[in-house]
């Protein structure tokens, strides 16, 4: 666990926001039940969103020692605090419903947290789009599992096999202007997030994104990171 720090709760909503830093909308709202977080220094200009981390309040009379897990899908500090909780994932540090009332009474207590890894059953890494075909592609990345950060994107189109390295734009979005044409993969490159880089590894999707791509569309990558 990391060392103990302040942390508060959003006024509203009571679980997620459609309006997160990450820019996940109407997932961020509904993702992990709700349970999730802004957080100014785990953001990280956005490699930090979608990460989880087990949180817990340090007093023993109303705080269950297994805390609650929370998803990042926000920036955000106030009064020093680490992490901005949904006023649901704040009551679930609470041993009971009655003690996780009087968290919320509180607004402020005491934490301990560490990242551990995002587990999605039955969901594989969805990219996510709002473009405008054919010039402009732009998407996010959802369900991902385990506790690595996305630190490169790159586009290619799968039949001359020619990639473009990507730019992360703003939070979880990645971009292309004059994306290629033809059906396209996206490989990910993943990082332990150790010093000097860590362990990294590309994730190559099996499915592909067809020719004729449609604004705001979903597309399923066919493939999930493997939890260790």
């Amino acid at each position: 666990m990391q060392t103990s720090r302040r942390r508060k709760q959003y006024t509203t909503p009571t679980r997620g926001t459609e309006t997160g830093s990450c820019e996940y909308g109407a997932y961020g709202a509904t993702l992990n039940n709700g349970d999730v977080s802004a957080s100014a220094s785990l953001y990280r200009n956005g490699v930090g969103c979608g990460a989880c981390y087990q949180v817990r309040c340090t007093n023993p009379y109303y705080c269950s020692p297994s805390g609650v897990t929370i998803v990042i899908t926000d920036s955000g500090a106030s009064d020093g605090t680490d992490f901005i909780l949904s006023q649901h994932a704040f009551a679930g540090m609470g041993q009971n419903k009655d003690a996780g009332a009087t968290l919320l009474n509180f607004g402020y207590v005491e934490i301990e947290y560490r990242r551990v890894p995002c587990i999605y059953p039955g969901k594989n890494i969805i990219i996510t789009e709002s473009s405008h075909f054919p010039y402009y592609f732009e998407f996010e990345i959802w369900y991902q599992q385990g506790n690595q950060d996305i630190i490169a994107v790159q586009l290619c189109e799968t039949v001359n096999l020619t990639c473009q390295l990507l730019s992360r734009t703003r939070g979880a979005v990645w971009a292309a202007v004059s994306p290629p044409s033809g059906p396209l993969s996206i490989r990910m490159l993943f990082s332990s997030g150790e010093p000097n880089g860590g362990n990294q590894k590309w994730l190559v999707p099996t499915s592909i994104i067809p020719q004729n791509w449609t604004a705001g569309a979903t597309y399923d990558s066919g493939i999930q990171v493997q939890l260790q």
